[in-house]
């Protein structure tokens, strides 16, 4: 048996004893490595094993708590998910017909001639002319599309993040994001040694004055902002809010970094923040909820005069992306792929908003039609980690408020429902069953 399943056999022994209950914390990653004197990668595959088994659950910025042991679970959701709890944490859009259009573009890949040429040489941080091309045709909108030639690609839309990141900020440097903000900025900022500096929201987005407030208390270097369909909030800021963060921007002498990845889902959005002040913003975006994680690229549009400072970035974090998935996302762009399995999601997220109006609809929710996530305020007496412990009692895995609140405050009594992973059976059956949970403790 290899060494991580024996260390992970032990782990499960120590759960399955009482020794480690539910909700308790793990050491990080690198501490279990030193504990047991084994390697980083053997704690990495250790972590994933109990998770596998259903034994952990990670909290992207909290740590790895060991999970509550979930009852037998109902007839529809043990047939849907062969007895597994019911994912509403990891949130990556899949709909029926997507594999086959995909593939329609790959077909040509398989000529050894082609597969040669995109395998031949790692993918530069420019791509090519045809890439790039391509990639413009993905990310236009609202009237906008950028400057081909100053386009760039990472491996992911994580990567390019961290490369914006990792260029804009060094290391003791200050980053403003919004004060609830996507989790993977703060797991960058705590390994490039970035300060998050939280920046009051209101309901059209991160408010221009909080922004400069804060940035005249201490000097910003850089700025995280999700002007469309934030996440987990959901709000979509209007044209007249992204002009006045862009006179802020210029004003302070500060660039943004403009996240879009769920953008594609509001087919009303306004141009993007990078539309109203291109010199002063780093716009990032990818295809990995577009199309599918499995086989991704990362976009970044950056500022004229950035351009090579974001491709070293880019190349020194190893983060530009693969010859074959930048091949494969040219020819999705080209062939119309991207577009029709975007149609698609648009009408599968709107049916899943549906289930929640139908199911959620009596408590404080904050989604929209097109959004893939709800940001689900939860009714007093409950806090968002008890009500995450019983949820995962029932079957069901949800993402506490904490794991988005930057800052010292206290954390927000809310979860985070994710709304893409599951068929929609089972959504609407796990959606039914957090309801009534939720209503059990105003009974009492």
């Amino acid at each position: 048996m290899e060494e991580y399943r024996r260390i992970a056999d032990r782990v499960a022994e120590r759960i399955a004893d009482g020794r480690l209950g539910p909700g308790d914390r793990l050491p990080t990653q690198r501490a279990f490595a030193r504990r047991h004197r084994i390697a980083n990668s053997t704690a990495i595959r250790v972590y994933g094993e109990l998770a596998r088994r259903g034994l952990v659950v990670g909290e992207v910025g909290r740590g790895t708590f060991v999970r509550a042991a979930p009852p037998l679970p109902g007839p529809a959701l043990a047939e849907a998910t062969g007895n597994a709890p019911v994912d509403l944490q990891l949130n990556y859009p899949v709909v029926d017909g997507q594999s086959e259009l995909m593939a329609r573009a790959l077909a040509s890949l398989a000529r050894a001639d082609v597969l040669g040429e995109a395998t031949a040489r790692p993918a530069a941080a420019v791509g090519t002319a045809q890439a790039r091309a391509a990639a413009v045709r993905v990310l236009a909108r609202a009237g906008w599309a950028p400057d081909p030639d100053r386009v760039l690609f990472a491996g992911n839309g994580r990567q390019a993040i961290a490369a914006a990141v990792s260029a804009l900020v060094g290391p003791g440097g200050r980053l403003g994001v919004e004060a609830l903000t996507y989790p993977l900025v703060k797991a960058v900022a705590e390994r490039l040694g970035v300060r998050l500096v939280p920046i009051a929201l209101d309901g059209d987005g991160m408010r221009p004055d909080a922004l400069a407030a804060a940035h005249r208390a201490a000097p910003l270097s850089a700025v995280y902002v999700q002007p469309t369909l934030h996440n987990p909030l959901s709000i979509t800021s209007g044209s007249g809010r992204r002009a006045e963060l862009a006179d802020v921007l210029r004003e302070s002498d500060l660039t943004a970094v403009e996240d879009t990845t769920w953008a594609f889902l509001e087919p009303d959005a306004p141009a993007p923040l990078a539309s109203h002040a291109p010199e002063r913003v780093v716009l990032v975006d990818s295809l990995s909820k577009r199309l599918a994680p499995g086989l991704t690229v990362g976009h970044l549009v950056a500022p004229e005069a950035r351009v090579e400072e974001l491709a070293a970035a880019l190349r020194s974090g190893a983060w530009t992306a693969g010859g074959l998935a930048l091949a494969a996302a040219t020819r999705w762009a080209e062939d119309g792929t991207v577009t029709e399995v975007v149609a698609a999601k648009r009408a599968d997220a709107a049916a899943r908003h549906a289930l929640v109006r139908r199911h959620l609809g009596a408590y404080r929710i904050r989604t929209a039609p097109h959004a893939y996530y709800c940001w689900w305020e939860l009714p007093a007496p409950w806090r968002a980690e008890t009500f995450v412990a019983a949820a995962a009692e029932r079957g069901i895995a949800l993402t506490p408020g904490a794991a988005f609140a930057v800052g010292g405050g206290s954390a927000p009594d809310a979860v985070r429902v994710g709304l893409a992973s599951p068929a929609l059976p089972v959504l609407d059956e796990a959606l039914g069953r957090l309801a009534a949970l939720a209503s059990e403790i105003l009974d009492v």
